[in-house]
């Protein structure tokens, strides 16, 4: 019968490896994002600044990443970089430096938006108090251009933990990789284990992304009152 190819989930410990490739791409997009957004804060203020040569040549990292396909940015990293630069990093760390990159990319300007997009009169106010240039990002800048930014921010994480199952492209025993060898290996025995195997990766992505996105409409819903 079809519906037996869900024994597939109880076979040895089919289960429990299916859970563990879950915890290696949540732990790697969870770091990646916590590096991207530090960086990409950065970046983001710096593209604020009235340099143009700065302005230009962190527009120009924004748009590499924005072109380069994500699949063609980690064999980049993962094949290129450790011949070319002699980096012998494991694959997933090889994966949190293309994806930290990418984040910082995108968040840069999701920073330099939500700063823009700060009324002038706070910005203005700061300065009629004396506030230098580190105090108004600081105390007004800032702490205003965050509220702005986290439904982007929130919605980046999604896309982020989504683009994760790429990460068995590149020899990463992601959840996507463990589900591949367990229908390889019971194909036989259950040809229709396929469905249920991505039904349970399906159902595990949408547990953890739905919930993200519905936060971020409701904080962008407030945000338009």
């Amino acid at each position: 019968m079809e519906h037996s190819a869900i024994n597939v989930f109880f076979a040895g410990n089919n289960f429990a490896r299916i859970l563990q490739g879950l915890w290696t791409s949540v732990w790697i997009a969870a770091l990646s994002l916590l590096i991207g957004l530090v960086l990409g804060t950065l970046l983001g203020i710096l593209r604020t600044l009235p340099n143009k040569t700065i302005r230009f040549i962190l527009r120009a990292y924004l748009e590499f990443f924005r072109i380069v396909p994500t699949i063609v940015l980690l064999y980049l990293v993962y094949y290129i970089l450790p011949r070319s630069l002699h980096i012998n990093w494991p694959a997933s760390w090889m994966a949190v430096l293309a994806f930290s990159l990418w984040v910082s990319a995108e968040f840069s300007d999701i920073v330099r938006g939500a700063i823009e997009s700060v009324p002038v009169t706070q910005k203005e106010s700061g300065q009629a108090l004396g506030l230098s240039a580190n105090q108004l990002f600081r105390y007004i800048l800032l702490p205003q251009a965050m509220q702005l930014e986290l439904p982007a921010t929130i919605n980046l994480a999604t896309r982020v933990i989504k683009t994760t199952s790429l990460l068995m492209l590149i020899s990463i025993m992601d959840v996507i990789a463990i589900g591949q060898q367990i229908i390889e290996a019971n194909n036989q025995q259950y040809p229709s284990a396929v469905f249920w195997i991505y039904g349970l990766i399906f159902i595990l992505y949408f547990a953890i992304d739905y919930p993200l996105s519905l936060w971020a409409k409701r904080l962008a819903a407030k945000q338009k009152r």
